[in-house]
């Protein structure tokens, strides 16, 4: 891995949020990596509780949820990874607010159709042809010697700014270009999102996922839908709690669904 401190003109406001985040915060940016969860992780497990936003080129064992896959080609996907301290109350609906927050960043006025799946995707129109736009990954690692509630948490995010090929993706993919301009580059892109994700983080610590549920409605691209879980259950999505967990009405009543049990997916139609 090779790093460096982002100390161009054009990196300049993202060491002064971070700054402003932690006065001992630090951002890197490496050409090649194998993950930057994977390396936040490693450092926070040795005792390196840091403050930092590891940016990637190029991430050659990217991961998503449940340990699948997530590759970007240099300049084609905006792949980051943010350490940092964190205590909130109730740790419940996290990825569902980092995601709210980026669409935010991305889509302020609602125009350009980007979505939130529940628990950690963002999707680019509406459910009908759902194409994935990025995703969320989020870890934790208790800190030594420090109170419970008190986590190292590394937030990975992957967007992409060109659709990569479809290949064996799960679902269709999508890229930000599309909307924004192909004259869209990471640099822009980790400028838009980092000011409100940081801001965001502080709301989540100071009152949970509530402060976030009316937003996350506005996008929820699930609600209504008729569901399949990955255990064969089937229901309707009747969207989420204050708590981020998803509702789902079955034919035996209302079930509550957390993001360590199921995977969601829509129903084929038969």
């Amino acid at each position: 891995m090779t790093a460096h401190t982002l100390a161009s003109e054009s990196m300049q406001p993202i060491q002064t949020l971070m700054a402003s985040w932690d006065p001992h915060a630090h951002a890197e940016h490496v050409s090649v990596i194998d993950s930057s969860n994977t390396e936040l992780m490693r450092r926070a497990r040795q005792g390196d509780n840091r403050t930092c936003l590891l940016l990637a080129d190029e991430q050659t064992a990217g991961r998503g949820r449940l340990g699948r896959q997530w590759q970007g080609q240099p300049g084609d996907a905006l792949t980051f990874s943010l350490g940092l301290s964190l205590s909130p109350t109730d740790w419940s609906g996290l990825s569902l607010a980092v995601g709210c927050c980026l669409a935010d960043a991305l889509d302020p006025s609602y125009d350009k159709n980007i979505g939130l799946k529940w628990p950690n995707d963002l999707l680019l129109g509406n459910w009908t042809h759902p194409r994935k736009l990025g995703g969320i990954l989020i870890e934790t690692v208790v800190k030594q010697g420090a109170q419970e509630a008190s986590r190292y948490v590394v937030i990975g995010i992957g967007l992409n700014l060109s659709a990569p090929p479809v290949g064996e993706y799960r679902s269709t993919p999508a890229g930000l270009r599309e909307v924004s301009g192909e004259q869209l580059t990471t640099v822009d892109v980790l400028q838009a999102v980092l000011p409100g994700l940081l801001k965001g983080l502080k709301h989540f610590e100071r009152a949970g996922f509530a402060v976030f549920q009316q937003a996350f409605e506005r996008r929820d691209v699930l609600s209504g839908q008729a569901l399949q879980l990955s255990d064969g259950t089937r229901g309707t999505s009747l969207g989420v709690n204050t708590h981020g967990v998803l509702q789902v009405q079955t034919e035996h009543g209302q079930l509550q669904v957390s993001s360590d049990e199921v995977s969601v997916l829509p129903m084929e139609a038969t």
